[in-house]
């Protein structure tokens, strides 16, 4: 949001210059208002919903955040209630509905049409996760008998009420789902051929209990704007829209991002999360990771004679585990984004395991050579540096096999492969390090 626009929008309505107030959000973009309806003080935010038009109100109030939704609907009378969620497509309705509290709720569904209250509690009454609460019901249906001229009159007629007009879908009386049919097709074939004759019979789907990622998914591999959703009779009984599934895949990402760093989930934003949540999100993988990392220090304690012996082998173990974990972290985020886009599949197992054995070679070596020599010119003790170089080549291959096969086993057991990332994989990989080092440097030394 320009600043500049937020100061005129502050100065007009410090000023009580409405008109102009009114003018000026007109020319904006619903996108823009609503982040600016986010930033002004509450009690001015009723007064500028207000003064939009009526279609951009709408719009706005879909993009706004649940808080600033919240506000107007306590505000509105039931006329307003009604004016608003009439011009709402059913999934942006729903989205809301699902949000607000059981009061407010039922003052919305109070004062919504009977059509418009069927549709949102048919999305409702899908799982969370699944396509049904993602679709909308406001799609262009076509019949396959049609010309081309009758079907464009059907567009024009119910425009208004579609979410999107760039594919129109051929059912049949059942509305069972025959095929599709772009806009642009229509638009170049013969106002007298049949619907039938133009319309692509490939149908590519999801059922209504499908998974929202995997719907995301599908739409990106096939550049679909819009993805049918049908029941288990293969009836269109909706759509996905491409702006719905950007939001999946940005709630999918975040939920990884916060995974892979040991974090639990959240549903709110980051300043709308309370400090007590933050807090809880983070403590329970913090205190599992803190007490694993007492499996180090008893390796360490086993080793105490060693280290006694020669002090000059303890200098080197932060390197190594910082390597090892460093290693194990690079393997893992390329193995969970890998499997996030599906490039990766359970059964490229051992395909992912060689191929990560000769990354693992390829660096192991080149570390080691380069720790070799500087050990050596530093230290001046020939043994120390191939213990350590040695050490360094078990380390990185042992740690990027881990990083590597704890995502793929964690999908395999039905669980996000996220949780196997970083900070996990290090401290199982520093525990690993100490046990290779020590190992090989005992046995090197006869200690």
């Amino acid at each position: 949001m320009s600043t500049t626009i937020s100061n005129t929008i502050e100065t007009l309505l410090k000023n009580k210059r409405y008109s102009s107030l009114r003018d000026v959000l007109s020319t904006m973009n619903e996108a823009d208002i609503a982040a600016l309806f986010a930033e002004i003080k509450e009690d001015s935010l009723p007064l500028l919903f207000r003064l939009l038009p009526k279609d951009l109100a709408a719009d706005t109030f879909a993009l706004m955040d649940t808080d600033g939704q919240e506000l107007l609907i306590r505000g509105f009378s039931d006329n307003e209630i009604k004016e608003v969620f009439d011009e709402l497509y059913v999934d942006d309705a729903a989205d809301i509905v699902e949000e607000m509290p059981a009061n407010v709720v039922k003052r919305i569904l109070k004062n919504t049409d009977p059509e418009m209250r069927q549709m949102i509690n048919e999305i409702l009454k899908y799982p969370e996760d699944s396509a049904g609460s993602l679709m909308t019901t406001d799609y262009i249906s076509l019949r396959p008998k049609m010309t081309v001229s009758d079907a464009i009159k059907r567009i024009r007629r119910t425009i208004n009420d579609a979410e999107t007009i760039y594919t129109c879908y051929i059912t049949d009386d059942n509305r069972k789902l025959l095929g599709y049919l772009s806009v642009k097709n229509l638009l170049l074939a013969g106002p007298e051929e049949k619907i039938c004759d133009i319309m692509d019979t490939t149908i590519i789907c999801v059922h209504t209990l499908a998974d929202k990622e995997d719907v995301a998914k599908d739409m990106n591999k096939y550049d679909f704007v819009t993805m049918p959703v049908v029941d288990d009779e293969g009836r269109l009984v909706g759509i996905v829209t491409f702006d719905d599934a950007i939001d999946v895949m940005q709630d999918e990402a975040t939920e990884d991002i916060e995974r892979m760093a040991a974090i639990s989930p959240t549903e709110e934003s980051y300043f709308k999360t309370s400090d007590f949540n933050h807090a809880r999100n983070r403590i329970l993988w913090l205190l599992i990771l803190m007490l694993s990392a007492a499996i180090t220090g008893g390796i360490l304690t086993k080793y105490e004679d060693a280290c006694s012996a020669i002090p000059l082998l303890v200098s080197f173990i932060p390197m190594l585990m910082s390597t090892g974990g460093n290693c194990g972290s690079q393997s893992s985020t390329m193995i969970i984004r890998g499997m996030s886009v599906d490039e990766i599949k359970l059964k490229d197992f051992f395909k992912v395991v060689f191929t990560e054995l000769r990354i693992s070679l390829i660096i192991s070596v080149t570390l080691a050579v380069v720790n070799g020599i500087r050990i050596w010119i530093m230290e001046g003790d020939l043994k120390i540096a191939v213990v350590v170089s040695v050490s360094i080549i078990f380390i990185v291959i042992i740690s990027q096999f881990i990083g590597c096969t704890l995502p793929m086993l964690a999908k395999r057991c039905r669980l996000d492969p996220a949780v196997m990332a970083a900070p996990l994989i290090t401290t199982i990989v520093d525990a690993a390090s100490i046990l290779v080092y020590f190992s090989i440097a005992t046995r090197f030394f006869n200690i």
